[in-house]
């Protein structure tokens, strides 16, 4: 994959993070291509990276494990010097936690989190997690604190700061969504909060779980970006002007039509910006994107208001607008429980070999680019397991009465269950009283609580 000269981009501090990127992606390329097992000396790491996922590498080579061995315990330099850190005038061992903003997101996304992450991770998600995305309109240089940008979203970002909130807005949505939707799953689109890559390993492989959340993800940041236009927090977008069709007979148009083409275009711009690679997984990404973009598209409406004396309704004003979002997720959750399995085909062409995907079953329907694809199994997540980044059912709670996924028997994978009961303090015997309050007594009440056993 070509990279940008280090000097292609204007700036001082452009110049800067774009040597410092080309230098550690020129180092990290040719290791992310043997088969290596991640793992963590680094106690700030969280525990499953230290446990087999995080930081450095240990390969399996006939090459002594030293030529490889690579951890997060050293200062890098730009042109010999070393970075400045916060309030001292030394380096340490733990320099990348310490320096400066601008660097400190571009390191911590490069070795932090490692390059299988990195291969198909998108780990800046973890701005929707962060504080930062609070304040990306009135601080420009947060850009280069964003972790896993790739430069194409780097200047993305600092040429439309202002609509930054908005991208990270819609990530956070999106997750929001899914762990709304799989609430009752045995993978409940648990994040964690101490790391880059915000689901851990689970999206390492290319599930139908990591195919629903590229999905949710990419049109919540369609969806977020469309309603801030809408609602005038952006100079550069606003209402849609193109109509899509003549008045019906009775209205026109008016109010504000909300351009969810804008929205796309910039989810489009941004989230596909890293899927570039010529392999199977570059490819999943990018269709799972497209698809959850499109389904904002397909579910565009007229919204319309009543004008006239006493509500007759004699003249009606329609626009455009978005359903809920939660309409877009239960659309998504269909498709990930019809998402189309897989086959990696390689073919070589003039730029070298090239990963496309096919349908696994000739017998059935070709997937749209409405559906969701993916092409590796979903481990069961019944047991904690670091590796896959399974946190088991353990003590999750299940409903006794249910025969689906959400059921005992199902969620719990056949362990059994316990069931305690909880006092619960309500409102009850609530009374309307003229004009204008209500009244309500305290009572407390008592439920069955089921909750899953752990092993055997």
């Amino acid at each position: 994959m070509p990279f940008p000269e280090p000097d292609s981009w204007a700036g001082r501090e452009g110049r800067m993070i774009d040597k410092l990127n080309y230098r550690l992606i020129s180092y990290l390329r040719p290791r992310a291509l043997i088969g290596c097992s991640l793992t963590s000396s680094n106690p700030a790491a969280p525990r499953w990276a230290r446990e087999g996922g995080g930081c450095g590498w240990r390969c399996a080579s006939d090459k002594p494990e030293s030529h490889f061995q690579s951890q997060v315990d050293f200062v890098p330099t730009i042109g010999g010097v070393a970075p400045p850190l916060h309030g001292r005038g030394q380096t340490s061992s733990s320099a990348p936690l310490l320096m400066e903003p601008h660097l400190l997101g571009l390191l911590l996304g490069l070795l932090l989190c490692g390059t299988r992450v990195l291969a198909g991770y998108p780990i800046w998600w973890s701005l929707a997690l962060g504080q930062q995305y609070t304040s990306l309109g009135s601080q420009p240089l947060l850009c280069g604190s964003i972790p896993g940008l790739v430069p194409k979203q780097l200047r993305f970002c600092r040429n439309y700061i202002e609509i930054m909130p908005s991208v990270a807005e819609g990530v956070k949505l999106g997750i929001q969504e899914c762990q709304h939707q799989f609430r009752g799953r045995r993978w409940n689109c648990t994040t964690i909060d101490d790391s880059l890559a915000i689901f851990g390993p689970v999206l390492d492989k290319a599930t139908r779980e990591s195919a629903f959340v590229h999905a949710i993800a990419s049109a919540g940041v369609a969806f977020a970006v469309t309603r801030s236009c809408a609602e005038g927090t952006s100079t550069i977008c606003g209402c849609d002007s193109h109509h899509k069709g003549p008045p019906g007979e009775g209205w026109k148009w008016g109010g504000c039509s909300e351009d969810a083409d804008f929205g796309v275009l910039v989810s489009r711009e941004f989230a596909d910006a890293r899927e570039n690679r010529p392999d199977a997984r570059s490819a999943m990404n990018k269709h799972n994107n497209e698809a959850g973009r499109t389904t904002i598209l397909d579910h565009m409406h007229l919204k319309c208001k009543c004008h006239g004396l006493s509500g007759s309704c004699e003249v009606k004003t329609c626009w455009w607008a978005q359903p809920d979002f939660r309409a877009i997720g239960d659309f998504l959750k269909d498709k990930y429980d019809s998402a189309s399995e897989m086959v990696v085909e390689k073919h070589r062409e003039s730029r070298g070999w090239v990963e496309t995907l096919r349908a696994k079953y000739a017998l059935f329907k070709p997937p749209t680019e409405r559906d969701l694809v993916y092409y590796e199994n979903s481990p069961n997540f019944c047991e904690p397991n670091p590796e896959t980044g399974s946190f088991g059912t353990r003590d999750r709670t299940c409903n006794v009465t249910s025969h689906g996924i959400d059921g005992c028997d199902l969620l719990c994978c056949g362990r059994g269950h316990n069931t305690r009961t909880e006092k619960r303090k309500e409102k009850c015997h609530c009374i309307f009283h003229w004009c204008c309050y209500v009244s309500c007594q305290e009572c407390i009440r008592i439920y069955d609580v089921h909750t899953c056993n752990g092993n055997g």
